[in-house]
């Protein structure tokens, strides 16, 4: 799997994968990382890439030339890359978003500044549009690489228990129960009995009790899925 992320400002991206889990997995050749700098592709004298916004508001907007000289030159050296822009008026990204892009050859982020990208260009070369949560950031370079992450998880190779997977949050309408390591007691805290006893059957029972209550706790309308789920599956 490729990634590209498409952004005025790299070095902010660059450090998160050379360390843990995706580091190894750029090692072993099983996800690539590459940068494209639409200011690169700026037409003016000082390769300017903002305007004023039509019809007034504040701040600058992302104009179209570089970034769609950018986009276009991308797609004709790539014609299987599915290009994603990040923005906080979108879609929401969920965990099913991740498994079925992660089965994708080639994925560009286009992460946009200042108030935003024309949306002339969003129309012409997105694919798909994502927010990852109802709240404004200084940049899409954050939702790219929360994108990234999730993606890379789901890509076989990259997590070295793939049985990770099937137990974490999303995979089934619960948050996932809480986890515990040694030792078993710590700051007068100690880890529940049930889980030191070795009866599986009974660690999954208490599991599934302590997931539910989290996912009430935390997300109510997911636990009511849950119960629908079971309701119809009976």
């Amino acid at each position: 799997m490729t990634f590209t992320f498409v952004t005025l400002f790299a070095n902010l991206i660059e450090g998160y994968f050379q360390d843990s889990i995706l580091k190894r997995a750029i090692d072993k050749n099983l996800i690539h990382i590459n940068y494209l700098n639409p200011r690169e592709f700026s037409g003016s004298k000082h390769s300017k890439v903002d305007d004023t916004a039509v019809g007034g508001g504040a701040g600058m907007v992302m104009y179209p030339q570089p970034l769609y000289d950018a986009l276009k030159n991308l797609k004709l050296s790539n014609e299987n890359i599915h290009i994603v822009f990040l923005t906080p008026v979108a879609k929401p990204f969920r965990q099913n978003d991740a498994k079925r892009l992660a089965k994708k050859s080639h994925i560009a982020f286009v992460s946009g500044r200042y108030e935003g990208i024309d949306e002339r260009v969003v129309e012409e070369f997105a694919d798909e549009v994502f927010s990852i949560g109802d709240y404004i950031l200084t940049g899409g370079e954050l939702a790219s690489l929360v994108m990234c992450d999730a993606i890379s998880r789901n890509i076989e190779g990259v997590l070295g228990n793939s049985d990770s997977l099937s137990v974490e949050s999303f995979e089934t309408p619960l948050l996932e129960a809480p986890s515990f390591s040694k030792p078993q007691n710590y700051e007068q805290r100690s880890v529940p009995s049930e889980y030191l006893k070795g009866n599986h059957s009974r660690i999954r029972s208490l599991k599934l009790a302590l997931s539910e209550c989290k996912t009430k706790f935390f997300r109510p309308e997911q636990l009511l899925k849950h119960r629908t789920r079971k309701s119809y599956e009976k």
